[in-house]
Order: C-alpha cells, then structure tokens, then sequence
C-alpha cells in the first residue's frame, strides 16, 4: 500500500545542493506537514507515493530556496530616496533623519513589500535587523516566510523604544513572544561599533547567551568605521569585539569589507559568520570584502542584500552575480569564486550563518520543506550545460515560478498565496508619497 504525501512537488530537473553532480532530472519531492519525506526520481516517488496535491512543472527546476543573511526590509520605504552618497553620508544626513518618522504601520507595510519581493525572487529565509521589530515579525507571519528578526540598539534613542533601557526591554518581549516559534528566531542585534558603547555591545552579548540566540552586528563595514574605532579603542571594530569577548560561532558580522590577515584569522578561529552584501559595498563605495581569503581560512561566508535604501532591490539572483564576478575582478582571476562556491554561499552556507542548517538550505530528507522552483524555458536559460552556472550568471527572480516554505505554497505561478499584492503596492504607493512630502518641508 503507498504512503501519502500532503504534497508532491516534480519538475524536470532537481537539484538539492549546489553541485551539479547531485542533479536528478525528472525529479520529485515528498512532503509531510512542514517535512521533506523523500527525495528522487518523479516516477519512483509516484511509486512510492499517492497524494491529492501535485504541483508540476515541465521544464522547471525545483533547488533550495534562497538564503537572505542580512537586510533592513522595512527600508524598501527609502528605496532612491537618497542614492549615491558616502555610507556616513548616507546614514546621518538622511536615514536617520528620515526614521525619526517611522510608525508601526510604516513599518509594517513597508516590510510587507520587501517580503513580497523577497518571494518573488526565490528568496525562503532571510535575517533582518531593524527597527519596530514587532511590527517586521508581525508581517513575516503573515507572509509565511522562515526569518531571523532582532531589534536594533544603540546608544541614542530609537524612534521605537525610545531610550535604550526600553530597548532591552523590547527585546526581552520579542524573544517572550516568539520563543519556540516554527518560523520566526529572534536574535540579539547591536547596531555597530561605531553606534554602541562597550557597555551595551557587552550587554546584548549577554542577551544573546541566556537566549542562545544569535548575535548579530554591521562589523567594519568602510574605512571610515574602522579609523573612528581605531581613534577611540586604539583597535580595529574585530580586535575590539574580541577584546571585549563578542566574537563566536553565533556571532554573525554583516558586510567585513576592511580586514586584514590577522583579523581573518580571529574570525576563523572564532567561527564567526559573516554576510556578504557587495552590492550594497559597491553603492555606497566601501569596498570590497576579502571574501576569497575568508573561505580560504575556514570562515563560513553568506550572502546578503542589505536594504533596499542602499542596493536598491532584496533579488538574490542579482546579489549571487555580483558576488561571482566582483570577485573575480578584484583578485583578476577568473576562477576566484567559482559558480558552485557562490550558489553555496546563497543556500546552505547561509543557513548556516543563521545555524539554520539543520532546516534549512538544502533539501534532504527530514529537513523542512523550503524549496522554489524556475522557469528553465526561457531564452536567457537555453542551452541547459550546469544548472549551477546559470542560476549564477544567467537567472533572474522573476525567474521563479513556485515558492513552497515549511511545507506551505507561499507563490505558485508568480502568483502569492499569502500577501496581498496589489493591496500591498497602493499602500506603498500612498506611503511613498507622504514620504516625499516630508522631504520638501
């Protein structure tokens, strides 16, 4: 007698890692509840298993959903609000402007956009750290997505919580509300090394112990955070963070751009992750990251998008080729960062970056089912040599057809199961205007 399966997901080409070889063509998936039960050929999961939904896809490619290890969702509000600027520049003269008039419900809508466009372009989990917290975690339950979720703190006040002691306690209501949540971890999330005092970069560091969450932090991000740290500690942000004892296996550093031998051996050594965003480094002209040395040295290495103020979209396809190419340009070697390298680095590297790897970021038998599957006929995906090689450098988001998260279809045919999407673009369109109202006062 067969088995039953709550949903069969088949395709024309299945690929559960990064490496080619693993390949199955004509491939099928079991799922039970949130659960991947089976992996393998459509006509010997048919064999095996009956099931009442089958979602099939000629010429699709079913392969992990995407990693997103770093971004400010709610930001998609700014996106070429104020473009091609310096990184301080940036950030002084008008994002922290600008958010001294965030609402909840500004938040609240405006994550639901950046999540809306995060399905739609084949991304299952991302790390956000931002502001008004709840509100971010509130969108991404209705969203269905898998998401870690911290608000940030710093020593100035926050047009969330006001003073920082309120900042604590928020946080300590997040993890109350969220604790043993099937999809949303929330974390610890101290904003940088420039913005916080040791006193409250220690203090979130003890947050994160008694929670044993992640520690999240912007590390060295441009030149100009580095000499302001070296003014004021006598060290660079890393040798700072270990000296004050931050720098661990849950400790996840965004961007690393400046850093030097000996600091990436600290990260290694500590089994620090870092997020990659180098198209939010290349807009905001603060470098390139040393990323081919990181991995040389054993650092576990993701990718993120940032925000959208400063990239200007949350499409890891875009972010995977920048990250490819960018390195090989700066290294002027062309096999620096192959396509396989950079596909891992977008699925189960970044879980692991999250230590969501037991979940998440490939698919295997008794992992959770978070999976998207791809148009393959197209004209841009033609001829099919490496599947690896043309997610990279040839796949587009809006290449993704199915977006299937915990075992629930979130999008199928371009179309999301969970959000509103027409309803989420007017009132974006509505808050957008009021926004650049403000600007002209």
């Amino acid at each position: 007698m067969k088995k039953v399966a709550d949903l069969i997901i088949s395709g024309s080409y299945l690929l559960p890692d990064a490496s080619q070889k693993n390949l199955i063509l004509n491939g099928a998936i079991a799922i039970n509840d949130d659960i991947i039960t089976a992996i393998d050929t459509k006509e010997i999961i048919f064999a095996e298993f009956s099931t009442d939904h089958h979602l099939h896809t000629d010429h699709g490619l079913i392969m992990p959903g995407l990693v997103n290890t770093h971004t400010h969702a709610a930001m998609a509000c700014f996106r070429g609000l104020a473009d091609d600027l310096p990184l301080m520049t940036w950030l002084k003269e008008h994002i922290f402007p600008v958010e001294t008039r965030w609402t909840p419900e500004m938040i609240y809508q405006s994550t639901l956009l950046s999540l809306a466009e995060m399905i739609k372009s084949g991304t299952t989990s991302f790390c956000d750290m931002y502001l008004f917290s709840k509100e971010v975690a509130r969108a991404t339950e209705q969203s269905g997505m898998r998401a870690w979720i911290g608000e940030v703190l710093y020593d100035f006040p926050s047009p969330c919580y006001g003073e920082l002691e309120n900042g604590f306690s928020y946080t300590d209501e997040l993890f109350a509300q969220y604790k043993n949540h099937p999809l949303i971890s929330i974390t610890a999330a101290p904003h940088a090394v420039y913005t916080c005092s040791p006193a409250l970069l220690t203090r979130l560091g003890r947050v994160a112990l008694d929670h044993d969450s992640l520690y999240i932090i912007h590390l060295s991000e441009n030149e100009a955070e580095v000499n302001s740290c070296k003014e004021r500690y006598n060290c660079s942000p890393v040798e700072h963070l270990e000296r004050l004892g931050l720098l661990g296996p849950k400790t996840l550093a965004a961007h690393c751009v400046m850093l030097d031998d000996k600091e990436i051996e600290i990260l290694a050594e500590r089994e620090v992750k870092v997020s990659h965003c180098p198209e939010s480094n290349m807009k905001l002209a603060s470098g390139t990251a040393p990323v081919v040395k990181m991995l040389e040295a054993g650092v576990t290495v993701g990718i993120g998008t940032d925000g959208a103020a400063s990239n200007n979209d949350v499409d890891m396809f875009g972010e995977m080729n920048s990250v490819a190419k960018i390195h090989k340009v700066s290294r002027m070697d062309p096999t620096a960062m192959s396509a396989g390298q950079t596909l891992h680095a977008a699925t189960l590297a970044g879980a692991e970056a999250l230590n969501g790897e037991k979940q998440t970021g490939s698919l295997e038998v008794g992992k959770k089912a978070d999976m998207i599957v791809l148009d393959m006929n197209q004209p841009h995906l033609t001829p099919l040599y490496n599947i690896p090689s043309h997610l990279v450098y040839a796949a587009r988001g809006a290449d993704v057809l199915h977006s299937i998260i915990n075992g629930r279809v979130v999008m199928q045919s371009r179309e999301l199961k969970t959000l509103d999407e027409n309803r989420i673009l007017a009132q974006m369109r509505e808050i957008g205007l009021n926004v650049a109202n403000h600007g002209k006062d």
